[in-house]
Order: C-alpha cells, then sequence, then structure tokens
C-alpha cells in the first residue's frame, strides 16, 4: 500500500544541487556525508524509490539512515515538498530499506570472498587480526559477545554485526558463520559504510549490534 502526499509549504530545507561531498537530509535539514544517507527519486508515476547505489537518473533527494526520521510523519510532506509535486510513499519503506542493505553488505562481503579479502571462521579470523591484516571485523548479530571479546583480543579493529550467522553462512556456502574478518583496503571501508547504514535505519545502538 502506498501513502499519496500532496506538495506542502516550503517550511523545511529542500534538495540542493548533488555536487560536493555533504547533502541536506529532505526531514532534518541535517548536513552529513552523502555516504552515510541514502538517496531517492520519484518514478515517473510518483512513486518515492530508494536509490542505495545512488546511480538513478533524475533529482535526488536525500535522508538520512535514521529510523527517527524513517518513522517521522513528517516524512511523507518533506518527500512532496523535495519533489515540488504529488508523490507516493511506501508503507513499507523501513523494510524495504533493510533488505535492501542487508543485499548490498551481503553482495560486498560475496566479492571480499572471491578476492581474497575475507576469512570465515574464528581461527581463520583470529590470525588475521592477530597480524594485522584485518581491517574490519564482521559478527553476525546474533553471536555471543563473549566470542567477540575473543576474537578481537584488546586488537583496535573496528567491528560491525550487520547481518545474522545464517545469512553469513550464505555468503562464504556454510550453514552459518559467526566470525569474519576483511583485509585492510576499499572493500572493508565500503561494507563498513554500509553496515553502518543499515545499523542506522534498524535503529541499532552500540549495544545491540
Amino acid at each position: 500500500m502506498l501513502a499519496e502526499t500532496d506538495a506542502a509549504p516550503e517550511t523545511e530545507p529542500e534538495t540542493e544541487p548533488e555536487a560536493g561531498p555533504l547533502r541536506r537530509c529532505v526531514l532534518t535539514g541535517e548536513r552529513q556525508a552523502k555516504e552515510a544517507m541514502i538517496r531517492f527519486v520519484v518514478a515517473p508515476d510518483g512513486r518515492v524509490v530508494p536509490d542505495l547505489a545512488a546511480r538513478l537518473p533524475g533529482r535526488g533527494m536525500w535522508l538520512s539512515a535514521k529510523a527517527a526520521v524513517l518513522e517521522d510523519r513528517r516524512l511523507g510532506p518533506a518527500f512532496a515538498r523535495a519533489a515540488k509535486a504529488r508523490v507516493t510513499l511506501p508503507d513499507d519503506l523501513p523494510t524495504m530499506l533493510v533488505a535492501g542493505l542487508e543485499r548490498r553488505v551481503a553482495e560486498l562481503l560475496g566479492l571480499a570472498r572471491r578476492a581474497g579479502q575475507a576469512v570465515a571462521g574464528f581461527v581463520a579470523a583470529r590470525e588475521w587480526v592477530a597480524s594485522g591484516r584485518a581491517g574490519l571485523v564482521v559478527e553476525a548479530r546474533d553471536g555471543a559477545p563473549d566470542g567477540r571479546r575473543k576474537l578481537l583480543a584488546g586488537a583496535a579493529v573496528p567491528v560491525v554485526a550487520p547481518l545474522t550467522a545464517v545469512q553469513l553462512g550464505a555468503v562464504f556456502a556454510r550453514d552459518h558463520v559467526v566470525h569474519v574478518a576483511i583485509a585492510t583496503g576499499r572493500l572493508a571501508r565500503l561494507i563498513a559504510t554500509e553496515a553502518q547504514r543499515l545499523a542506522g535505519v534498524r535503529g541499532d545502538t552500540p549495544g545491540n549490534g
């Protein structure tokens, strides 16, 4: 089901030209790095469409990757105002974004695995962490905190927990995976960025993934 919204009076910030490293949230007006936000475009039929890869043609509208923003009742009017047109907003937008960002994380992990830049399992991941090769540790959302502490053993490596053990297992052709180490480099940075956007959309806190 789609919620239809007419353009509203311009009482809040509009979108700006898509140039430079920062974007303005159409709801809050907050400026952030574009990598930490989510781009949307309006389809010819007026539907607001998420553009997670930021590649679709059309005027982009940017939104903070935060659960509170997605749940704000002013979101529909904010999109209509930015588009200067009547738009329809999916009722299941948060669920749609979570699913899309999970796919992006899984795809990036698959790329890292195929490139030899990722290892799964406690022993292999611990070796990469201990040797300094790991630029990122990816943990299962449903994994035990004690396992994470043992894996890191005090090492200063960023940790994200975007997917469940079953979802991680699917990437590595196993039933389940709890610990993954990613080599320092571009893929590690991309995975961390997508995991952070996903955590924001879910409303995760540092204590729950």
